[in-house]
């Protein structure tokens, strides 16, 4: 594609390296872009600097914040006794937009995956076990997605916390084999966490 401008072309090209996102919607987005004010196109470009510059990760649980300790981990209304295993920043979003979960999060911030290698030691387990050994934590649930790598994940993690005196469950299967959390729709992830069973019994039925 031939551009008029090599300021079109690098805005393009920018666009076009977010996910999902191929040319004719780059180009789209450039197009929107240009018909806004200076104002507007300001604002959009200050807003993306200061998510960089201010976000980090919550010192517990791992998911992204403003602060040390994230909104959830601080809210003195959430159940602290049940605590709800992710993969990353994404099921966490998605599990909160069904509002049937108020207990807290571990953000492992990926899954087992030899093939892409991401062993045990890149994730944030060691970090899970720590919390789990200070006795609140009465509950597991392990939410991760329905793949061969997030079986994987879930075996090694129950295998780490069955020591512990704690129920470790798994979300209900309404999500198909093979999914992803993120593209679960909101009633059926909102049913798969609430109908969770016990991880033991996940095991047995396969």
């Amino acid at each position: 594609m031939n551009f008029s401008s090599k300021h079109i072309e690098v805005v393009i090209n920018e666009f076009a390296k977010l996910p999902g996102v191929g040319r004719k919607t780059a180009t789209r987005y450039f197009l929107h872009v240009l018909k806004q004010s200076n104002q507007e196109t300001q604002a959009f470009a200050d807003s993306l600097i200061e998510l960089k510059l201010n976000l980090q990760h919550c010192k517990v649980c791992h998911n992204i914040s403003e602060k040390e300790i994230c909104n959830i981990c601080a809210n003195h209304n959430r159940d602290k006794s049940a605590l709800c295993i992710v993969e990353d920043i994404r099921d966490v979003m998605a599990i909160e937009s069904t509002q049937q979960y108020r207990g807290v999060y571990h953000v492992l911030g990926g899954i087992i995956s030899p093939l892409d290698g991401i062993g045990p030691a890149d994730l944030n387990i060691d970090t899970l076990v720590k919390r789990i050994a200070t006795g609140e934590i009465k509950e597991v649930i392990m939410a991760l997605s329905t793949t061969m790598e997030g079986d994987t994940t879930n075996f090694y993690l129950y295998k780490r916390l069955k020591e512990f005196n704690l129920i470790i469950t798994t979300i209900a299967r309404g999500i198909s084999i093979g999914d992803e959390l993120e593209y679960a729709d909101e009633i059926t992830l909102g049913r798969s966490i609430t109908n969770r069973i016990p991880y033991e019994s996940a095991i047995s039925s396969k």
